[in-house]
């Protein structure tokens, strides 16, 4: 596994969205899906993609987060590319329906949306969850995606941080609206400074924690979080992994990006997906938590651009994924 180093640094503020960051919403199947872009003025505008040949990067949040986290990357990463950044359905802005939360449902939600906005291919990048739902879309629909770049990924292996494994227990979702009370509050920004004061690993991503839980919708709609984290964690750890399936990205470039103080998924989880896929590049952020984009930024938006400069798109090869499919399937990995 080839390791990247970077000097440990603070988490940094993030400024205000630019005009080109601007929300957006189209409607799909009923449902308001909302959307960040930049690079594109015609879907800066809210139109559709223009016939700007530069590559397009689709960038996937964790659960419970939105594409408010991909803030601090998208102006830089729209010099040189066309970036679209979603809600995933009950996340953000987007509508919270009683709906289907699987990684898979997430996959044709951003078929959909990549239809619906002209887009026929993107480099996809992937964040925790979003990690997941990138795998699941190359598997479902390889001829949209060119390049998978996955970072801190869930759907690795079971091991996760407690916090979502107590997150995912029944009835966790009465605790939303008395997180929401003033007392609440303070006894959830309590907590997050107690990790910071014992020295938990969760404190490198307290920042993060208290944004994403103090995020979080009041109202019912908190069903669409549990239903979400429900669909990939257990009391047991993850139940979903893309690694009984990633031989089928043999030909997608890959690069892997893992901070290697993580404690919501294991840096370890980094070293069992490049051995699932050894044509996969892989860079390990010294000091950085579960977000290491918003870590190094500056690092991250210079690797996912020389990683899309320097390789090819995948091929659209629907007979060679037909053959694998039926000749090439590896073990599943034990966990």
């Amino acid at each position: 596994m080839t390791t990247g180093t970077s000097t440990k640094r603070r988490t940094k503020r993030r400024r205000g969205p630019s005009p080109a960051l601007t929300v957006h919403h189209r409607e799909i199947h009923g449902y308001r899906r909302a959307y960040r872009v930049a690079g594109d003025p015609s879907m800066e505008a809210g139109g559709v993609a223009s016939d700007d040949p530069r590559p397009t990067l689709l960038l996937l949040h964790g659960v419970g987060d939105s594409s408010e986290s991909w803030i601090p990357v998208m102006d830089a990463l729209a010099v040189s590319h066309r970036v679209i950044a979603p809600d995933l359905l009950g996340h953000g802005l987007s509508d919270k329906p009683r709906a289907d939360y699987s990684a898979a449902a997430f996959a044709n939600g951003m078929r959909d949306l990549m239809g619906v906005l002209g887009v026929e291919r993107a480099t996809v990048v992937g964040h925790s969850l979003g990690g997941g739902v990138a795998a699941q879309l190359a598997y479902q629909y390889p001829h949209k995606v060119e390049r998978l770049a996955l970072v801190a990924a869930g759907g690795v292996d079971r091991e996760v941080s407690p916090l979502l494994r107590i997150a995912a227990a029944p009835l966790s979702e009465l605790v939303v609206p008395v997180m929401h009370t003033p007392p609440g509050r303070f006894l959830t920004r309590m907590g997050i400074d107690l990790l910071r004061l014992v020295g938990h690993g969760l404190a490198r991503d307290a920042d993060e924690l208290e944004r994403v839980l103090m995020g979080l919708p009041e109202d019912g709609a908190f069903d669409a979080f549990t239903r979400t984290l429900r669909a990939a964690v257990d009391w047991r750890g993850q139940v979903i992994t893309m690694r009984d399936r990633i031989y089928l990205a043999d030909t997608v470039p890959m690069t892997v990006i893992w901070g290697d103080e993580d404690a919501i998924i294991p840096v370890g989880h980094a070293e069992k997906l490049v051995a699932a896929s050894p044509h996969a590049s892989c860079s390990i952020y010294e000091g950085a938590g579960h977000f290491p984009h918003h870590s190094d930024p500056e690092r991250f938006v210079a690797e996912i651009t020389a990683f899309v400069a320097d390789t090819e798109p995948a091929a659209n090869d629907e007979a060679w994924f037909e053959h694998r499919l039926r000749t090439g399937a590896v073990p599943t990995p034990a966990n």
